[in-house]
């Protein structure tokens, strides 16, 4: 996989914050930052998904039992 560079500005205290949680759990801040910026995206994602969802139900609130439905198609 090839990699790209990019920058971010921190003031000293911001940098230092990061850096210390990067080191307290065994990473670089480049991993730390690509780890949590990932997660974020993932996260806000499934939010969409569970919104989408939620309103799909809340249109049309009629439920299955799992049981009924393992009967139909296992």
């Amino acid at each position: 996989m090839a990699s790209a560079t990019m920058t971010i500005r921190l003031d000293e205290d911001e940098k230092r914050l990061i850096t210390d949680y990067a080191k307290t759990f065994g990473m670089s801040v480049s991993e730390l930052m690509r780890k949590s910026a990932l997660e974020m995206i993932e996260d806000e994602l499934d939010l969409e998904d569970w919104k989408s969802a939620k309103s799909e139900f809340d249109n049309d609130p009629e439920t299955i039992p799992a049981a009924e439905i393992a009967r139909k198609y296992l």
